[in-house]
């Protein structure tokens, strides 16, 4: 339960520091007093969204701090999973800094909004005005559905299934897709693989084929002067390798008697030896080098083919050609599998549906098992609150289309006359009877998402009289379990408070301030007499006053 609210630097409020008791806590004060003020503060440690326009003086730092006592509400395993230190008097706070950012802890611990947001819904739920109108709401209606039936494993079990199963869908589509833009594609992608496969490309043969083209193209002069050359080296003329050979035999005859001779003979002789070998492998270039017009033409038409395709395809090698025809064959082969895949994802997409068909009828039956009770309960508390011929329907419809929540329509039908036939319960209901319709089903829905406590902000809008009495006396019940913390202008209401809290203005030099205080015994029954018969209550608004705190 909420034991204790700490505001500063919040709208009107300087500082601000409430302690609230177990039970049944009422909330009461003039209009423009301040009460949303301080829901609108409590609603950041709920995880609101925050931004510096509320801070009172913006130069300064705004801080929300709420204390919980959460013993047997069985969250030590939230603890545990988000690693926090766990605490029988827990702590929420929120920070708003000038600059619009904000800060979240949990006994003092920094965590995420989510985790914040997280935490405080189990902790508190704020049923505010707004949500009358949210009762329009098919989704509202079904979340209701799903609390009081408490469907949550059910829920998360069907949205994971409709998760796999629409993102397998997904990719289906986008392969179909696919496979339908690449089929009009695999004539010219086989086009282009036929002729870089039939060209029978080889690594470095472009280069290889260019050498031997120039060679080719100046055979006759390659030859004349390799023979030229062979005749300079071992010709009749002048051959220098003779030359050579006869220096080395001189050399010799005096090697015996001069160490530097021998040493030059054995250099001179490693000469000859070379100049031999060259002369014999220019000789037999010589003999080989001949103009062949038949293997210039046969390379020319090579070479001519290599650079046909590479310009075809703006690319500079073979090397690059050979790339490219491995990666035509890859997309070949990719769509030519396009129909063992999809037909792989049919299958898997069918299992992922039949899943799916599963999950979303076990969570339908948790659902349908909660129609009746609250149907009765709702109609139950309907007639205690004066309305004897309510009929309260939960109308089911199934859904041919999966959804994100599973394949149920839900709709609230409502009646509150004995010949009327139920219909969309925001169609015919006026807003007492929509009051009292919400104050049913959120007792239902804190029974069974057990709570530890509730705020109402006005759930009371549109009755009065002995109906206020009976919606007094219903929520005085409800926080035999559960702390109920009651927003209200109705003295009826009022008078069946536990706890009495006024919210007041102050006024100052310094400016205008809300604050709230708890109500001493006689200090209520004079708020009271106001709420009755105005700020200068009579004898007659106090008696009355007195009354309805003895009821």
């Amino acid at each position: 339960m909420l034991t204790k609210l700490t505001v500063s630097n919040f709208a009107l409020i300087d500082e601000l520091t409430v302690a609230f008791e177990p039970g049944f806590c009422i909330v009461t004060g003039e209009t423009g007093a301040g009460k949303s003020i301080i829901l609108g503060a409590l609603s950041l440690i709920l995880g609101a969204r925050a931004d510096s326009s509320t801070l009172r003086d913006p130069e300064k730092k705004s801080v929300v701090e709420g204390h919980f006592r959460i013993e047997n509400y069985g969250l030590e395993s939230f603890f545990t999973e988000n690693d926090l230190d766990y605490e029988p008097q827990t702590i929420l706070r929120r920070e708003i800094a000038p600059t619009g950012k904000s800060r979240a802890f949990i006994n003092d611990t920094p965590v995420n909004l989510q985790q914040l947001r997280e935490l405080s819904l189990r902790l508190v739920d704020i049923h505010s005005q707004y949500q009358n109108l949210e009762l329009n709401s098919q989704q509202f209606q079904l979340q209701l559905v799903d609390t009081v039936a408490q469907s949550e494993i059910h829920l998360k079990k069907y949205h994971q299934c409709f998760l796999d199963f629409t993102v397998t869908r997904q990719k289906l589509d986008e392969l179909r897709e696919k496979a339908v833009r690449s089929r009009a594609d695999l004539d010219y992608f086989q086009f282009q693989y036929s002729q870089l496969d039939e060209a029978r490309l080889e690594p470095n043969e472009q280069e290889q084929l260019e050498e031997e083209r120039s060679k080719l193209e100046h055979a006759e002069e390659i030859k004349s002067t390799l023979v030229q050359v062979s005749d300079l080296l071992d010709g009749e003329r002048f051959p220098v390798v003779q030359q050579v050979k006869e220096a080395v035999h001189r050399l010799d005859r005096i090697g015996r008697f001069m160490k530097e001779a021998a040493e030059l003979h054995q250099r001179l002789q490693s000469v000859h030896i070379e100049l031999a070998d060259i002369a014999r492998e220019i000789t037999y270039l010589s003999e080989s080098a001949e103009f062949n017009p038949q293997r210039l033409e046969s390379v020319t038409a090579r070479l001519d083919l290599i650079y046909t395709l590479q310009q075809k395809h703006q690319l500079s090698s073979v090397a690059e050609l050979l790339e490219l025809k491995t990666e035509l064959a890859r997309k070949i082969e990719e769509i030519t599998d396009y129909d063992h895949e999809i037909a792989r994802i049919e299958k898997e997409l069918a299992g992922q549906e039949k899943r799916l068909n599963e999950a979303a009828g076990l969570l339908s039956r948790q659902r349908k098992s909660a129609f009746q009770p609250m149907e009765r309960q709702v109609v139950e508390i309907l007639h205690q609150l004066g309305m004897p011929h309510a009929v309260f329907r939960v109308a089911h419809e199934p859904r041919v289309q999966f959804t994100p929540t599973g394949t149920d329509n839900i709709r609230f039908l409502f009646s509150a006359n004995r010949d009327a036939r139920p219909d969309d319960i925001t169609r015919i209901a006026s807003g007492g009877e929509i009051s009292r319709v919400m104050l049913a089903l959120k007792t239902l829905v804190t029974g069974s998402k057990m709570l530890p406590t509730i705020i109402f902000d006005e759930i009371d809008t549109g009755i009065s009289g002995e109906i206020a009495l009976k919606m007094g006396q219903i929520l005085k019940t409800l926080s035999a379990g559960m702390q109920v913390i009651n927003i209200t202008h109705l003295p009826q209401i009022a008078g069946k408070g536990e706890h009495h809290y006024l919210v007041f203005k102050t006024e100052s030099e310094a400016g205008t301030f809300t604050s709230v205080r708890k109500l001493s015994e006689q200090e209520r029954v004079e708020e009271l007499a106001k709420m009755v018969g105005g700020d200068n209550p009579s004898a007659t608004a106090l008696q009355a006053a007195r009354e309805l705190l003895e009821t």
